[in-house]
């Protein structure tokens, strides 16, 4: 796992670096510079002609000092001064003054003629931007755009971009490396800002991990390593040990997102898995997946909220430890009868998805059944029928939106887009780093509730469940991508890719009784 950060948060790290713990500005300045020197280096020669935009804060005084570190390692390199020195920031004077007492070669933006550049280090604006560019700096910007080098490199998050949304604030430079400074920014792991920045490289400067306690972040994401978080599956135990899924998914002739849940969860590791569904969806069920119990309920008996009917659900809420509630359970009358069936009977987590969601939309007042075990999977379209708010609205604040939604009735919300949010109910909030857009296709949400159900039924709590799961069906992803390409990828094939990433945590496991056995 590692942390994420705001812009904002960003700056009080430094901040307390700086004045609490002692470290001098400076010095955390020329690790950073040296992180981009080093990055520079990769890419060119040292007869490829590069350009460092530097503006006149820290962000600039970082370009400035690496410019500096390239011409005395003799690289061919010109710093563009835009802002001007006389308002420039403590830092961002004192490495212009040493810049130009070593011979960088520095020049001020009204006087720079463009020429051939190989390399463009974008040192312009740093964390801090939270405003449309305007005037002056963008006439700059655009200038630079006009002459398309060959490689960019973005000092700490590309000009442009919001440090906290990944919003584009106006106009922005693209970058083929951004290289950061001791924790990656929410904006390059948001999209537009996360296509901007391109590969990012996260430099330890040096910051100790005790600012970043002191300062604060909820934000985090997971990385290779974190199957260990992966419940353990004890060698003395039975079906039972590993939990009950209850899938009360599929209306008529939509089996498919029941099955796609069920198997998700058993390929997960959930020990029992029954699927609550509709009589026709039966024999295909129980063809496809014949490991899943199935039970049937009459639609007309739902409907009519028939004491037969409830006393069935009832049974099956009692019997589950964890519950998905909704794919492909389409969207007639009954259907509400049975969401409030559930919400108001179970006892145990509920992951509400697809067509629950649309009736939790066309009936708000089932919102007051919702308790701290509710997880909700709306993508952009249901959000926005949950919140009455727009997709674009959201899309634009996709963190804000999950966790006003999450805040507001102590839930779990995940959100899901290309980088899908959650916003978990303990205040957490987890931004994906896994996936890609072959999975945008029919099922993969089913898969995902299934995904979260088997972790549960593991014995993950709530969020936690829903943050491993997001990231660990976006492997799934990647996985089946690397396998078939972006265009094939069939939602059942996450599910067969997931046992691949299972065994890390089985290859743990026995390595672990090994060593005891030593």
């Amino acid at each position: 796992m590692r942390y994420l950060v705001t812009g904002s948060q960003m700056k009080e790290v430094d901040r307390y670096t700086i004045e609490c713990i002692g470290i001098p500005s400076l010095v955390l300045m020329e690790r950073a510079a040296l992180a981009v020197f080093e990055e520079v280096k990769k890419h060119v020669q040292k007869t490829d002609p590069i350009w460092v935009l530097c503006g006149n804060g820290n962000n600039g005084a970082d370009g400035v000092a690496a410019a500096r570190m390239l011409h005395l390692n003799g690289y061919h390199v010109q710093a563009i001064l835009a802002g001007t020195k006389d308002r420039g920031s403590l830092e961002y004077v004192k490495q212009l003054d040493i810049a130009e007492k070593v011979g960088v070669d520095l020049v001020e933006y009204p006087d720079f003629s463009p020429g051939s550049c190989m390399l463009f280090v974008d040192a312009l604006f740093g964390v801090g931007l939270n405003r449309e560019i305007l005037g002056a700096y963008r006439e700059i910007m655009e200038t630079f755009m006009e002459y398309r080098p060959v490689f960019t490199v973005a000092v700490d998050i590309p000009s442009g971009v919001h440090s906290d949304t990944g919003q584009i604030m106006g106009t922005a430079f693209p970058a083929d490396v951004t290289v950061t400074f001791g924790y990656e920014k929410l904006g390059s792991m948001l999209y537009p800002g996360k296509e901007y920045c391109g590969q990012v490289t996260v430099a330890d400067i040096g910051f100790p991990q005790k600012s970043l306690l002191e300062t604060g972040t909820g934000y985090f994401t997971f990385e290779p390593g974190d199957e260990k978080l992966i419940p353990k599956r004890p060698a003395y135990s039975n079906k039972g040990s590993f939990g009950k899924v209850l899938i009360a998914a599929g209306g008529r002739n939509m089996s498919g997102a029941a099955y796609l849940s069920a198997l998700a969860a058993y390929r997960t590791g959930a020990g029992l898995v029954k699927i609550f569904t509709v009589e026709e969806n039966r024999t295909i069920l129980q063809t496809g997946l014949p490991e899943a119990v199935i039970v049937t309920y009459d639609p007309k008996e739902a409907e009519a909220k028939t004491e037969a009917f409830q006393e069935l659900l009832r049974t099956q809420c009692e019997w589950a430890s964890v519950i998905v509630l909704g794919p492909g359970l389409g969207r007639e009358a009954y259907v509400k009868n049975l969401v409030e069936e559930v919400l108001t009977n179970a006892y145990v987590p509920i992951i509400l998805d697809a067509d629950g969601l649309s009736t939790i939309a066309a009936n708000p007042e089932l919102t007051g059944y919702f308790t701290e075990n509710i997880i909700v999977t709306p993508h952009l379209g249901e959000m926005a029928r949950l919140t009455g708010s727009s997709i674009e609205a959201i899309r634009k604040n996709l963190i804000a939106a999950a966790r006003e939604y999450a805040d507001r009735f102590g839930i779990t919300c995940v959100l899901k887009d290309a980088v899908t949010i959650v916003a978990c109910k303990d205040q957490r909030t987890y931004i994906n780093s896994s996936g890609n857009s072959a999975m945008a296709k029919a099922g993969s949400g089913d898969v995902l509730t299934g995904i979260i159900a088997g972790l549960m039924a593991l014995g993950l709590e709530e969020s936690d469940g829903a943050a491993l799961g997001v990231w660990l069906h976006g492997r799934a992803g990647d996985a089946v991508r690397e396998k078939y390409g972006s265009y094939s990828l069939l939602a059942s094939q996450l599910t067969e890719e997931l046992y691949t990433i299972m065994q890390e945590q089985t290859r743990e496991q026995r390595d672990e009784i090994i060593w005891q056995g030593l």
